[in-house]
């Protein structure tokens, strides 16, 4: 009994070793604008960690800029004929991180009555390198 005992300690104490994780970050993001439109005074925020773009011509792309961490989904919003168009609130529960990237969320205006933008999709552009 003493030594089955102790056979279950040790393989408990041997199947009980950390995992490894990638890097949550940090990521570098850009935006493409999809619309007809352009975006005037772009601000992503991305758990609570908060980037001007800046303004982004219909069809273009922005310049890449560096958060912590970044997920499939972001707080986007941006002017546009003077008011005020969002993606509106996320929640980051249980979403993956990207990890060392560089990607690219493609933004279109949903309803221009409700003053909604959607993120369409995100691009992994490429590993990010931190030499």
């Amino acid at each position: 009994m003493k030594k089955l005992l102790l056979c279950l300690i040790i393989l408990t104490a041997l199947s009980c070793k950390k995992k490894e994780f990638s890097p949550e970050g940090p990521t570098d993001v850009r935006i493409r604008n999809l619309s007809d439109q352009t975006f005037v005074d772009l601000i992503v925020n991305i758990k609570g960690e908060e980037i001007t773009f800046g303004d982004i011509n219909a069809g273009s792309v922005s310049d890449y800029h560096r958060f912590k961490t970044a997920f499939p989904k972001a707080v986007i919003s941006t002017k546009i004929n003077g008011e005020i168009f969002s993606t509106g609130p996320v929640d980051y529960t249980y979403m993956n991180y990207f990890g060392l990237m560089r990607i690219t969320y493609e933004v279109f205006i949903e309803s221009i009555d409700n003053k909604k933008l959607k993120i369409s999709d995100v691009i992994p552009d490429s590993k990010l390198d931190l030499k």
